[in-house]
């Protein structure tokens, strides 16, 4: 699997279940990656879209405890298990979009991580693990630094060590 986020210069990704800011060039960039390919989100992840239902133009995958959860545009599934069978032989391409909780979950299935990594700090209650500090990971390549509304980022390419 993939990941895509866009994490702080803390590595926080959310706050009061929203994203920290919102970058114009960034959700481009996630429209690109992701589009035709499999989405994972969790629950709340989810429930943060437009419409509260799965994005258009890709498969939606929930991973979610929560029973007899129905919603728009979106496959269910309720556990890891669950989520690999019905994926099958698509697991390469799929993204994990969110949020915390599931991040944390599939990291370890995860080979490349995409993450726009933006030089400012801002007030947080979700995080992302440190890719810098986590020996499993290293940067394969990373875009120039743009910026947008006064908010510096990058879009940095993290692959699993061989």
């Amino acid at each position: 699997m993939q990941m895509i986020a866009a994490a702080d210069a803390q590595w926080g990704i959310g706050y009061k279940g929203d994203l920290l800011c919102s970058l114009h060039e960034d959700m481009k960039y996630f429209k690109e990656k992701t589009s035709g390919h499999t989405v994972v989100m969790g629950r709340a992840t989810l429930e943060s879209l437009p419409h509260k239902r799965g994005l258009p133009k890709r498969r939606n995958i929930v991973l979610t405890t929560r029973e007899n959860y129905e919603p728009e545009r979106a496959e269910v599934v309720h556990s890891i298990p669950q989520l690999m069978e019905a994926l099958g032989d698509e697991a390469d391409e799929a993204f994990v979009i969110g949020g915390a909780k599931v991040y944390e979950e599939l990291l370890p299935y995860c080979d490349i991580c995409w993450i726009t990594r933006i030089g400012k700090t801002f007030t947080a209650d979700r995080h992302l693990l440190d890719l810098d500090e986590d020996d499993a990971f290293q940067i394969t390549w990373e875009s120039e630094e743009m910026e947008e509304d006064g908010i510096s980022y990058r879009f940095v390419k993290y692959e699993r060590k061989k």
